[in-house]
């Protein structure tokens, strides 16, 4: 692998200051940029939302804080210290991550919960499942409960079963970060609504960046990126965006109008 521990790693003690993204740029081929001088600063206990098209950057960028790749240029530090400047394992184990297709393993409900949490008590799992709203679904619905083997990728269960669990998973880790792509994409709007209600307790005292498109989710945001073609274009609340930025105007009309044909 090309990404590697450095040879004297920086300790890394439980985030708690800032991430910052300081002139970023990324590609993955040479000469087509995804993400192009990206400058954000964010603050321990934030909630950032971020919004654009497809293809905007979005994901890429939140891949980068897990340094599944490095920028091409400029730097993402961590509390002042630049990533590759601390070890991988140091890195990840202070993020919680739910994705839009959420990767579970051929093995029961409780062992992908407790997934990354060695440490964890069966009760502390059922109390994740719990807050993540999972655990009624696990004890009504599947044959073994906690016990159901879920098949390769969780292929046994439901789009929404599936982002609940990962849901848990994160909520065990208890993360300083919380990263969320699209992550109640799967599931349906009472379940979302509980969900929301859920990540509005749980992002507290935490960074917490989330892609979503979901009105309900952006709610949850103290500030929104909004990016196109790879840039940050514009950055603020709900109001002011809507108020200056035609492009976030354009995609909350979009979603405002599904939400009112789904009703």
């Amino acid at each position: 692998p090309k990404l590697r521990d450095p040879p004297r790693p920086v300790p890394l003690p439980r985030h708690h200051l800032d991430l910052v993204f300081d002139r970023v740029c990324f590609s993955f081929r040479e000469g087509r940029p995804v993400l192009e001088d990206v400058n954000l600063s964010i603050r321990f206990g934030e909630t950032i939302a971020i919004v654009g098209p497809s293809g905007s950057g979005k994901t890429t960028l939140m891949n980068l804080i897990l340094r599944f790749a490095d920028p091409d240029s400029g730097e993402i530090r961590i509390d002042g210290i630049p990533l590759p400047q601390v070890r991988l394992r140091d890195l990840r184990r202070q993020i919680g991550l739910v994705t839009q297709e959420p990767l579970l393993f051929d093995d029961t409900v409780y062992n992908n919960i407790r997934y990354g949490s060695p440490w964890a008590t069966r009760d502390d799992v059922l109390r994740a499942a719990q807050k993540a709203h999972a655990h009624r679904f696990i004890v009504e619905e599947l044959p073994e409960g906690y016990d159901t083997v879920v098949g390769a990728t969780g292929n046994r269960l439901s789009g929404g079963q599936r982002q609940r669990i990962t849901l848990a998973r994160a909520i065990l880790r208890d993360p300083a970060i919380l990263l969320l792509d699209e992550a109640t994409s799967q599931v349906d709007l009472e379940s979302e609504h509980l969900i929301q209600n859920v990540l509005e307790d749980f992002v507290r005292n935490r960074t917490a960046i989330i892609i979503s498109h979901r009105l309900a989710v952006l709610s949850l945001a103290d500030r929104i990126v909004v990016m196109e073609g790879g840039r940050i274009i514009d950055v603020g609340a709900h109001e002011q965006l809507l108020a200056r930025c035609r492009l976030y105007g354009r995609l909350y009309q979009i979603q405002f109008e599904d939400l009112r044909e789904s009703a």
